[in-house]
């Protein structure tokens, strides 16, 4: 790709990962997304390279499809956070997918990846708000999730 076309693509400065999470101020949006990025990338060993450059040593991630959908949900919500869309306008987006709301409608019979996307961004904005801290939906933590030799952990 030439310097032209990346300059136009919508991606956040570099900066941006240093700065304090909105949602969780005690740590930065890098630190945040680090767990994130290590679980979803870290299912299988010949990913171990990218594992040991987020400096995790231990065994891969178990593909849970489950766990992986709340993980990108979480991520989804806080990039709209990060480039400062509103909810509104989130709602307007997620509209858009009308493949994926067509398959959820199939699947959970609503268009459950819009509703939970949606919840976590609420929860996002009150965390901001209040001061309080952002509590994920995941049991356990992310980046703590089950792992091959492990037993399978448990969604709240």
């Amino acid at each position: 790709m030439s310097y032209f076309i990346v300059r136009q693509l919508p991606t956040l400065h570099p900066s941006a990962f240093d700065a304090p999470a909105p949602w969780l101020p005690d740590r930065t949006v890098g630190e945040w997304i680090r767990p994130y990025t290590l679980e979803l990338l870290y299912t299988a060993i010949d990913m171990s390279t990218t594992a040991q450059v987020l400096e995790y040593t231990e065994q891969p991630f178990r593909w849970d499809s489950e766990r992986r959908s709340l993980l990108q949900f979480e991520l989804d919500a806080a990039f709209l956070h990060l480039y400062g869309v509103s909810r509104d306008d989130a709602r307007y987006l997620l509209e858009t997918f009308s493949i994926v709301r067509r398959k959820d409608e199939a699947r959970y019979g609503e268009y459950r990846t819009m509703r939970l996307i949606l919840e976590v961004y609420d929860a996002m904005a009150k965390a901001t708000e209040t001061g309080e801290p952002y509590q994920t939906v995941l049991d356990p933590p992310p980046g703590q999730g089950p792992r091959h030799g492990s037993p399978t952990a448990r969604l709240s």
